[in-house]
């Protein structure tokens, strides 16, 4: 009897009160924890495949220029809710206290109609707002049996992280109300350090020797901040933590394994731990170990991200929802895959600065279709409220992509970033900039002072630093205009204060 209520109920609506609501895609945005777009093979990856991250692009549309505007996590996300730069949002830092009362794109869905909810990480500091359900990983959560924090209480669930953010959400959907649409955000752990697989897909890519990229052995030479970094895979990656040579099982996430769990993941660290003693390396040869070994750890801890999406996406197909859901795949910034001799991310240089991002729109994006244009993760917001049919508040200052999603050939030509957090944990000094179809100008401020300019077709590795360089005069006070007008434009006054 319940059930025949509820379907009259949601009938009624559907007839006699909100036609064009009925209409209004569904939306699930999958958002991973540092995934570079080099590790998946959409983008032409040689590291990785991913079919199941794949098969969005090949149903929907790629974005090949899609870019942060602060590469770090709490902020991306803060960007993401707000469509607001950094400076705007109030959250240019990691571990401070979001303002959740300010302005959110899931609230305004919620005030026309629909059900929202963020299942996973979330890494704001305070609890969300502007969604009927959630259930969040406290801070960065843990692979292992995870803690999850809910309205009602603090938890721990028993398994592997990235299994039960599916899981949380499949349950969600069953229970949702079904005479609204929805908004799902699913905030993946993975592919944020220490890179722990899942215990099916240890030894993943052990057969694979990786290619060291072109500039694995950058020297830095004319880029000071580059060369006071801390993030690289030779000083920075530690054997215990990172790659879990001579793994101490007392000691942190460690001790959140069941026994059966720690049996086959300790049979197979330490094995990794006996081959490294039995080499003896030292010098470069200890360096490529450790990117080997970073690698594999990465690529086996997105293995199960990307069977993960499989699982939604066929959860979709098997519920009748794909007809009419809106599925996003993005990651909060790019990574280091060895580039620069990094990892981490931060810089405005290009494996940070992009971020995967693609769209399946039912309906509405010809499948197999790829963007060039910039997009913004300030655009973001403003593109879900846009396909919600929901007014984009003025305020917000990023601009709906949906007439991207339709061939409009009218967007920007070029991109503002800032960059803030400093000394730690990287030494990256603070830095803006902007990035035009061909050229890249920075400016580095606080404890390194310069400029940095790129050739972005000529050094797509961004090594080559032109600032200063005789037959550039013209084209650095031009992007210096530019600059200006952008830091104008998004009102960052701390910017201003530094040209």
């Amino acid at each position: 009897m319940k059930y025949i209520l509820l379907f009259a109920i949601c009938l009624f609506m559907t007839v006699h009160r909100v036609p064009a609501q009925t209409k209004r895609p569904n939306i699930i945005f999958i958002f991973s924890d540092d995934h570079a777009y080099q590790a998946i093979s959409a983008y032409g990856s040689q590291l990785a495949q991913t079919p199941n991250i794949d098969r969005i692009a090949r149903e929907g549309v790629l974005f090949t220029h899609a870019m942060v505007t602060n590469s770090i996590c709490g902020p991306s996300r803060a960007t993401l809710l707000t469509g607001k730069y950094s400076h705007k949002n109030g959250y240019p830092l990691n571990e401070q206290k979001f303002d959740v009362n300010q302005t959110l794109f899931p609230r305004l869905l919620q005030e026309n109609g629909y059900q929202t909810a963020w299942i996973g990480k979330w890494h704001l500091g305070n609890l969300p707002q502007g969604f009927d359900y959630w259930r969040i990983l406290p801070g960065q959560g843990n692979y292992y049996n995870p803690d999850f924090i809910s309205k009602e209480d603090t938890a721990r669930i028993p398994g592997y992280v990235t299994n039960i953010i599916s899981d949380l959400s499949f349950n969600w959907l069953n229970n949702r109300d079904t005479c609204k649409p929805f908004m799902l955000v699913i905030g993946e752990k993975a592919t944020h350090r220490e890179w722990l697989p899942d215990l099916q897909d240890l030894g993943a890519y052990d057969n694979v020797t990786f290619p060291l990229p072109e500039t694995f052995h950058d020297d830095y030479m004319g880029r000071d901040a580059a060369g006071h970094q801390d993030m690289t895979v030779d000083k920075t990656m530690r054997l215990m933590e990172d790659l879990k040579v001579h793994v101490d099982y007392t000691k942190s996430f460690f001790r959140r394994f069941t026994p059966d769990q720690q049996r086959p993941f300790a049979a197979y660290y330490d094995g990794i731990t006996r081959e490294f003693d039995s080499l003896h390396l030292t010098g470069d040869a200890l360096v490529q170990w450790k990117f080997q070994r970073y690698l594999k750890d990465y690529l086996s801890t997105a293995h199960s991200l990307d069977r993960n999406i499989g699982r939604i996406l066929h959860y979709l197909d098997s519920t009748g929802l794909a007809a009419n859901t809106v599925v996003i795949y993005a990651s909060d910034q790019g990574f280091y895959m060895g580039e620069h001799g990094w990892f981490d991310k931060r810089f405005m240089y290009e494996e940070s600065l992009r971020t995967p991002f693609m769209i399946r729109y039912p309906g509405v994006v010809k499948p197999g279709t790829r963007n060039d244009a910039f997009l913004l993760n300030i655009d973001w917001a403003p593109g879900i409220l846009d396909m919600a049919g929901v007014k984009v508040p003025a305020d917000m200052q990023g601009k709906s992509f949906v007439p991207l999603l339709k061939g409009d050939k009218g967007w920007r030509n070029a991109m503002y970033y800032h960059y803030y957090e400093f000394p730690q944990p990287h030494h990256v000094s603070p830095h803006f900039g902007i990035r035009t179809a061909q050229y890249k100008l920075i400016r580095f401020y606080g404890a390194e002072h310069g400029w940095e300019l790129f050739d972005m077709k000529k050094d797509p590795g961004e090594v080559n630093n032109l600032y200063g360089r005789k037959g550039y005069e013209q084209i650095t006070a031009k992007l210096k205009v530019q600059l200006k007008q952008l830091i104008l434009q998004y009102d960052d006054k701390d910017a201003l204060k530094e040209l």
